[in-house]
């Protein structure tokens, strides 16, 4: 016998292995995971959920609305989980300003050139 007769013979073995392979893949349906859903939140139970869905619907009048800014603050006080502290609020006006203090030591007096 010839080498090259045992060669085809080897292909066509492979060529068939191959074929039923595929052929008994596609027949099995795929197994499909269902994956868990788990809801951990109860949003009749937290107002603040209720408050971010009214900001939401008002669209760009919650940009100048001062309830939304307080909500969204607390939105992201929980989400980061950072313990509220009391700010400083920054001071505009008086002796205390930081404008009228840099402004007073960069101005010369006119008379001392």
């Amino acid at each position: 016998m010839d080498t090259k007769l045992f060669a085809r013979i080897g292909a066509v073995a492979f060529v068939a292995v191959a074929i039923t392979m595929t052929a008994l893949q596609l027949r099995e349906e795929p197994v499909r995971a269902v994956p868990e859903v788990v809801d951990v939140t109860d949003p009749d139970s937290d107002p603040l959920a209720d408050q971010l869905r009214q900001c939401n619907a008002m669209g760009e009048a919650a940009a100048r609305d001062p309830d939304c800014h307080a909500a969204w603050a607390e939105k992201q006080r929980r989400f980061l989980g950072k313990t509220r502290q009391a700010e400083p609020a920054p001071q505009t006006s008086g002796e205390n300003s930081v404008l009228p203090r840099a402004a007073a030591t960069d101005a010369a007096p006119q008379g001392e050139q």
